[in-house]
């Protein structure tokens, strides 16, 4: 053990030898400031649209409502030439889902993950096809209904309206959503 101390003393007393004339730099520079990025609450960001898609709540809807009527909903804000040309179906349509031939509370999963995705995307108009309710019983349009109330509640929709005949028309909604 003593030849690792003496070995030891050896190595700090060449170390203070070579280092004896040091002088400490002097630093005249500053750091420049970085105003840091806000914290990003991913986890409560995924918390709210979990609570979000179950809150797409199912209002009562009387079977003599809603047959073959056409759906229109506009938020405030959106402009009158956009509503006209989005009715008309003058945008591209970039995404499509389909909702033939499902229960509603898988209609309400897709039709909410689906907005989802599309809003990641980028996606700016799409189609939600609900069916007329001819396969229903009663041959009253279930999801129809349903979807029109939900899309109202979902937040990154602007609008939606009924399809042009050639793209599903009563049976069929374009949606606006925001830009992200």
């Amino acid at each position: 053990m003593s030849k690792k101390r003496d070995h030891e003393d050896k190595t700090k007393e060449l170390f203070r030898e070579a280092t004896r004339d040091a002088r400490p730099l002097r630093q005249d520079r500053v750091a420049p400031y970085r105003q840091r990025r806000r914290p990003i609450p991913e986890q409560s960001l995924r918390d709210q649209r979990e609570v979000m898609d179950r809150l797409l709540s199912d209002p009562y809807v009387s079977p003599e409502s809603e047959t073959g009527e056409e759906l229109v909903f506009a938020r405030p804000g959106v402009q009158h030439n956009v509503m006209r040309k989005f009715r008309r179906g003058q945008f591209a349509i970039e995404a499509e889902l389909d909702l033939h031939r499902l229960t509603a509370a898988e209609a309400r999963e897709q039709l909410a993950a689906f907005l989802r995705t599309a809003g990641a995307q980028g996606r700016r108009c799409v189609r939600i096809i609900h069916g007329k309710g001819l396969g229903s019983a009663g041959g009253l349009p279930v999801l129809k209904t349903k979807v029109n109330h939900w899309l109202q509640q979902w937040d990154e929709v602007l609008a939606f309206c009924s399809a042009q005949p050639k793209d599903g028309g009563t049976g069929a909604v374009y949606v606006l959503l925001k830009r992200k």
